[in-house]
């Protein structure tokens, strides 16, 4: 029986971070999956993480080399099939015949690849703007919302880059060099307030992203988009997008979506990359009903 807390769990010779709350409803977990590549759960366990607490079990786990988990010895050894064991070598750990998984941004793509896997073992999808594993289109959507949130000076300097004669993702590279803070917050979200207040609970955190995950997955991308193998998964599944997410795209989401033969999309209209953060009651209480 879960029981609430923290606790460190080995898993294929990596101690990964783990935390159970809400255990009293004693419903099937939620086990939330963070974003990234590289990504931890500091922020959402204290913006929407109170509120899905109140109603459902919730099990926060930070991947290998995230957040307050350890990191391999081998820096190069990340891959969405090692992701998916650990997630798998987790869930037999805590004993858990079945959960729903809430998987953001990168995490929205483990879970996918999770539930490809392991279809038996999901009982609901719960999706935040998933990241889809094809690099090119994240890289051509950042390049296009970093152009229109950017200020002058930098939309010169973002549109001098697009025109040069190099590869989409030089251009990409160089692109995040040129942004600063204050663009990049406007990429992810919609309102200011928000913005500074995830980035004030970044400082607060202390934790860093490596980028060795990233790196390490940009590299070994699947050989079948994961776009086209979607409509294999037959689980109820909830997309939850906002209306100006510039960093994974409501397009994609939508696509996603589409191809999945049980899935509902939940649009949120005041939020960018982050409706759990600038929308929580609302999100809260669409994840509520979904699951009732």
């Amino acid at each position: 029986m879960l029981q609430n807390g923290i606790t460190y769990i080995t898993i294929n010779n990596v101690r990964h971070w783990c935390q159970v709350a809400g255990a009293e409803h004693r419903t099937t977990p939620i086990v939330v999956v963070h974003g990234g590549p590289g990504g931890n759960h500091y922020v959402f366990e204290r913006t929407i993480g109170p509120k899905l607490e109140a109603f459902a079990t919730i099990i926060y786990y930070e991947q290998r080399g995230c957040g307050r988990s350890d990191a391999p010895k081998n820096e190069e050894d990340y891959s969405i099939a090692i992701l998916v064991d650990d997630l798998e070598k987790l869930r037999e750990a805590l004993q858990i015949p079945k959960f729903h998984l809430l998987g953001y941004s990168f995490g929205g793509q483990l879970s996918l690849e999770y539930t490809l896997a392991y279809p038996n073992r999901v009982d609901t999808l719960l999706l935040q703007a998933p990241s889809s594993g094809d690099y090119e289109h994240t890289y051509h959507i950042q390049l296009a919302g970093f152009e229109k949130v950017a200020p002058k000076e930098i939309k010169q300097q973002i549109q001098h880059v697009q025109q040069l004669p190099i590869s989409l993702k030089e251009k990409y590279d160089m692109v995040w060099q040129i942004v600063d803070v204050e663009t990049v917050d406007r990429l992810l979200f919609h309102d200011e307030k928000y913005a500074k207040h995830n980035r004030s609970l970044w400082e607060e955190s202390g934790l860093t992203n490596t980028g060795l995950m990233a790196k390490a997955l940009f590299q070994s991308s699947p050989s079948i988009p994961l776009k086209e193998r979607t409509s294999q998964i037959a689980a109820p599944s909830l997309f939850l997008v906002g209306k100006h997410d510039r960093n994974t795209g409501m397009e994609m989401t939508k696509e996603l979506a589409g191809n999945m033969p049980n899935a509902a999309l939940a649009l949120f209209e005041h939020s960018a990359h982050f409706p759990d953060i600038e929308e929580r009651e609302i999100y809260a209480m669409t994840i509520k009903e979904f699951l009732l």
